[in-house]
């Protein structure tokens, strides 16, 4: 099993990936690339789990050197589990890339980064009616404090496939 951090630039999925492997990383490029990703491992359920801090990308539509690499690294790893981190203060713009990879079939945990930033700009986000929406887990987090980190893992294991014809539908409910 492999785990994937993939998100818009900026939203902490750095910051998570040390909180996950306490910064016991490799960084290597992509071949062919001079773009650089960061490999760890964490334990689950005893088990030691490769997890990756893809570059950030907005869409799976890429449109420079780094998101063609995010691309290809989520096209090359089916059946890996992805860790959608967004930007809880601007939910709507890691959402797109998030509905791309469900639609894909991969098993998808949200972590909605930021938490804090959003509460101090007065955003309420609904987490049990977006977890229902989007039919996958969805866990607020702080990485820089460490909020929401150990919950995170505990729902990785909770991640499944689902298609987008099914969020649309839950959505109109």
């Amino acid at each position: 099993m492999k785990i994937l951090l993939m998100g818009n630039p900026n939203v902490g999925k750095s910051v998570i990936f040390n909180r996950l492997t306490g910064a016991r990383v490799i960084e290597s490029n992509y071949p062919g690339t001079t773009v650089d990703y960061i490999r760890g491992w964490i334990q689950l359920k005893g088990k030691s789990v490769e997890l990756v801090d893809v570059p950030g990308t907005f869409s799976l539509e890429p449109k420079d050197k780094a998101e063609e690499v995010a691309v290809k690294m989520l096209e090359e790893e089916k059946d890996a589990v992805v860790v959608c981190i967004i930007d809880a203060s601007k939910v709507e713009r890691g959402l797109y890339l998030t509905l791309e990879i469900i639609e894909r079939g991969y098993p998808v945990v949200v972590a909605l980064n930021m938490d804090d930033v959003a509460k101090d700009k007065n955003i309420q986000i609904d987490v049990k009616k977006l977890e229902q929406i989007l039919g996958v887990p969805v866990v607020p987090t702080v990485a820089i404090s460490g909020e929401g980190i150990k919950k995170l893992v505990s729902r990785i294991e909770e991640a499944s496939p689902i298609k987008i014809d099914k969020i649309i539908e839950k959505a109109g409910d």
